[in-house]
Parts: structure tokens; C-alpha cells; sequence
């Protein structure tokens, strides 16, 4: 069969499945299927900000985060960074980088009683504190810790 003839025919039988999704109500063109994205937390330029846009200000520091991340990162493109919340009920595990140009990189939701956790790759423009919220029970703690980035993986 002709490369450009069964290209042709996939691509009319999506369009025909999604038409007939539309028709029968299941898909609604414009139709949000995220969550509700926080604008002013996500675009705020130092960490204050970004902590008052998710209701954190004031958050009381807690040792029932832990924070796994590399001491020295050699790639700031790619650090890996593991959050295990031993708080009960938590309920939210934001991630910052306090010295990125939006330091807000993540805000995870839980349903009722998952585990808090969480595991992720962030980017890091420089040397910063990774700055950790987790909201439970109406309340939020924060916990930090360093990393360095190198540049190049040549040590800095």
C-alpha cells in the first residue's frame, strides 16, 4: 500500500473518532482536563512571592520532610530530587529553587490517603537551597536543603 495513501487513512479515521467523541457529548471542544494552573505562584520572581501564591507564607520549618537530592549536581538541567512527607494527611508537596528565575518548579496534589511522596528531575539555574512545602491538615511546614551545580562537572 502507498505510504501517503495509509498516512491519509489514519489521519481520517482520528478526525472521525475524535467528530464522533464531540458529537456524543464525550469531549468538549475547549474542554479543561488539567487542574486549575496557579498562575501567580508559577510566574512570581522570588520565593516570597511564589509562597504566598500557594498560601504558605509563614509555613513552620518541619524535620518529617526529607529531601533527597544530590549534594553536588553536575548537570543543572537534570537534578534528581526525592520527597517523602512523614506528615500525616499530606495533602500538597510543592517544590522551589530558591535562586532560579521562577522558583516555583512543581506543585503536586494528593487524594485521600496516598503517600506522600514524590520523585522528580528539576532544572536549577545555579547553586541554590531546594525549598520544600507540604500542606496537611490545613497547615504548611517547609523543609531545605543546598545544592551545588557545578558548571560543566568541573566543581564550583
Amino acid at each position: 500500500m502507498n505510504q501517503l495513501r495509509r498516512t491519509f487513512l489514519k489521519s481520517t479515521g482520528a478526525a472521525g473518532t475524535v467528530a464522533l467523541a464531540v458529537a456524543a457529548g464525550l469531549l468538549k471542544p475547549g474542554q479543561v482536563l488539567a487542574a486549575e494552573w496557579n498562575k501567580s505562584a508559577f510566574e512570581a520572581k522570588n520565593i516570597a512571592d511564589a509562597m504566598k501564591g500557594v498560601n504558605a507564607a509563614g509555613a513552620a520549618k518541619s524535620a518529617d520532610i526529607l529531601i533527597k537530592a544530590p549534594e553536588i549536581a553536575e548537570n543543572g538541567a537534570v537534578v534528581p530530587v526525592e520527597v517523602t512527607s512523614k506528615i500525616a494527611a499530606t495533602s500538597d508537596i510543592v517544590i522551589f529553587v530558591d535562586e532560579n528565575v521562577n522558583p516555583m518548579i512543581a506543585d503536586f496534589t494528593f487524594s485521600n490517603g496516598a503517600e506522600g511522596y514524590v520523585s522528580t528531575r528539576i532544572k536549577m539555574a545555579k547553586t541554590s537551597n531546594v525549598t520544600v512545602v507540604v500542606k496537611a491538615g490545613g497547615k504548611s511546614y517547609m523543609a531545605s536543603k543546598e545544592v551545588k551545580v557545578t558548571i560543566g562537572g568541573c566543581g564550583g
